[in-house]
């Protein structure tokens, strides 16, 4: 049975709604629920949304609350809404706001307001807060130290309680900072719609509340003109940090294309240069790197090294679990995390929400990709036999090794040949986790390879011959599964990865998005009736959602 065209929504028991996207009301209906609910699947015809604590709370933080979420879904449901449904959004949604922490007159402590009595006392008998909350009679609250603002936002939220941060954010220092309407390079500088909403659904002038946050968006879709266009908002000395050191020469060559930022303001932070300048890119890697497990950080003094207005956090869903021990640092200043998804695999998505910042701009990529802003992208999947020797042994091995030699099928490498082949026309990215394999499709091909072992000099040459078209097809590890570049891009062929990674598989589609006259195609080689089937449907899930379809065939 179709679902009404008034009514285009069904709210499910479970939490879960359908929205058809044959509905008049469609995008009616999904801008109204998309700011509290999120998009789990979106394939042709229904497209599937949870409600969860985090959500609601994203929601309440973007100035929707919990009555509003009801009124929402009441307008759009074609039938009542389940009691149960109702009571949650209600429970949950209205927790955001109960806690709520403000400044004192002393700079060294906070106060964290608290609505109730009920919730004090819960509060006051949690152990793991006694050392980092201390009553304050007649505040109906508690102190608490300034260092410890974001350890306490990060312990409460895990119990299942949000703050609410309306400490002012310190202002940095002031930095001119504007985007050129024509790049260095001689081309017209375009800021799409979408990149300005998101700009500003971060920014909201400057009110309270705002400057701290995540901004999704796909792949190819421009989250670096993003960022720039946050820093002239904000005119303040930025920190930026990324992924590797190709990232950071990335970064550091946008700015200088299309604002007008001088050479010598940015510096470079990295295991090559330790440069302060009133704007610095750094690696991930630096920021956790120690001479051993006993010690501390010593480049966490970066934080501290130059009075930042802003951190651009590029690829947040990576940040190293290690930063999120700044809270001190980090809680002051005007932050944004961007990225192409909010998956972690190791389940820290609520530690991104209390130190990083609640989801301020999210774009679905089939809009995106509808608008021609990234490019259209068909996705394969072809399943490759395990040859008959291999058999035997794959059967005796343990799951860790069953992958390995299934993603390791030599029966692939012909494979890889004839793609490449069929599409004579295509800019090709060979995209593998184990190095054995990737040196065997480049003995195969002599094309050129990177790998973590390649240095940073050759990495950027490689790139640059691939981007000048000098080299058609290249080789690249897991290294290259982030912030890089490579606008021609337009074939990806993964021969292998790491497990089950929804992230990876995300991010590898994104190296041939970005848009150009051609589609984009996407071929992953998987070993039939192995291990590597059952992780590959699960990296497959996280496109599937945003409505990509892999077309499946055997070999």
């Amino acid at each position: 049975m179709a679902l009404s065209e008034e009514k285009p929504i069904i709210v499910q028991s479970d939490g879960t709604i359908l929205l058809d996207v044959h509905s008049s009301n469609f995008e009616a209906a999904r801008d109204d629920i998309s700011v509290f609910a999120e998009l789990e699947k979106s394939p042709e015809h229904i497209h599937t949304y949870s409600i969860s604590p985090i959500s609601l709370w994203n929601a309440a933080s973007a100035g929707i609350p919990t009555d509003q979420v009801i009124k929402r879904l009441k307008k759009w449901s074609r039938f009542a809404i389940p009691e149960n449904v109702l009571f949650q959004i209600e429970d949950s949604g209205s927790l955001f706001g109960k806690l709520v922490l403000v400044e004192t007159d002393s700079p060294d402590t906070l106060l964290l307001k608290v609505e109730n009595i009920i919730l004090y006392n819960s509060l006051l008998a949690v152990k793991k807060l006694e050392k980092l909350l201390m009553p304050a009679p007649g505040e109906n609250g508690f102190f608490v130290r300034t260092l410890d603002r974001g350890t306490v936002k990060q312990e409460l939220i895990n119990l299942g309680y949000p703050v609410k941060d309306n400490i002012p954010l310190r202002a940095g220092e002031p930095m001119e900072f504007k985007l050129r309407e024509t790049t260095a390079g001689g081309k017209k500088l375009v800021i799409r719609d979408y990149q300005i909403e998101a700009a500003n659904a971060f920014y909201g002038k400057g009110a309270p509340g705002n400057g701290y946050g995540t901004v999704v968006m796909a792949c190819g879709s421009g989250k670096t003109l993003v960022g720039m266009k946050i820093m002239e908002l904000m005119q303040t000395q930025t920190l930026i940090l990324t992924t590797n050191i190709a990232a950071v020469h990335q970064w550091m060559e946008e700015l200088l294309d299309k604002s007008f930022v001088k050479r010598e303001d940015i510096g470079e932070y990295s295991g090559e240069k330790k440069e302060i300048k009133p704007i610095t890119v750094a690696t991930y890697q630096i920021l956790t790197w120690r001479p051993d497990k006993k010690e501390h950080f010593p480049h966490f003094e970066i934080f501290k090294k130059n009075r930042w207005g802003l951190i651009i956090y590029d690829e947040v869903h990576l940040l190293p679990a290690p930063v999120f021990r700044i809270t001190a640092e980090i809680q002051a200043i005007s932050r944004v995390g961007l990225t192409a998804t909010l998956i972690r695999e190791d389940g820290r998505e609520k530690d991104l929400f209390s130190l990083v910042g609640p989801k301020k701009y999210d774009s679905p990529w089939k809009d995106l990709q509808a608008k021609g802003w990234i490019a259209d992208a068909s996705c394969h999947e072809i399943r490759v036999e395990l040859p008959e020797d291999i058999k035997v042994p794959y059967s005796m091995a343990g799951k860790r090794d069953k992958f390995r030699l299934a993603s390791e099928n030599p029966r692939k490498l012909p494979i890889i040949k004839e793609l490449i082949d069929n599409h004579p026309d295509d800019y090709i990215l060979i995209i593998g986790q184990y190095l054995s394999q990737l040196k065997e499709v480049k003995k195969m091909l002599d094309v050129p390879i990177i790998t973590g072992q390649t240095p940073n000099k050759t990495r950027e040459e490689i790139y640059n011959r691939f981007r000048r078209g000098e080299e058609r097809v290249i080789i690249v590890s897991k290294v290259a599964n982030f912030a890089i570049d490579l606008p021609d891009a337009s074939m990806a062929i993964q021969i292998s990865g790491s497990f089950g990674s929804r992230q990876e598989e995300a991010q590898r589609l994104g190296r041939i998005l970005r848009p150009k006259e051609r589609n984009s195609t996407f071929y992953t080689l998987t070993s039939r009736f192995t291990v590597e089937e059952e992780f590959s449907a699960n990296r497959q899930k996280f496109l599937t959602e945003q409505g990509y379809r892999y077309l499946i065939e055997s070999r």
